[in-house]
């Protein structure tokens, strides 16, 4: 319980723990999937869009949530359309029809600046 309720926090999402999740909106119901996915610290974490209905300051959240996953070993493996997110990653693997066009390790993590 102690789990959920610091994953929630963490995802700004702590004032509404006592809310039905009919009430919450689009992109609360986004990052409460998310903490979801995180409570029970899957060795792999798959996250398809995970920023695809969140509004820019909420995906930053999530963008900076994810970098410090991963900066503490957390393997995510992510879909995004974004490239701004793509390029936070450490690897980059870009498919076009479904074949592989590009693998680069990126140089370094940015965040944004």
């Amino acid at each position: 319980m102690k789990r959920a309720a610091a994953l929630l926090e963490r995802f700004g999402l702590g004032s509404k723990t006592r809310r039905r999740a009919n009430r919450l909106s689009g992109g609360e119901q986004q990052r409460v999937a998310i903490a979801r996915a995180l409570a029970n610290e899957p060795a792999v974490l798959l996250a398809d869009e995970p920023t695809g209905n969140l509004d820019r300051k909420n995906s930053e959240i999530v963008a900076d949530i994810f970098q410090q996953l991963a900066a503490g070993g957390q393997t995510i493996v992510m879909v995004t359309h974004d490239q701004a997110l793509a390029h936070r990653a450490r690897r980059m693997v870009t498919m076009e029809d479904g074949a592989i066009v590009s693998d680069q390790a990126l140089a370094t993590v940015t965040n944004n600046e």
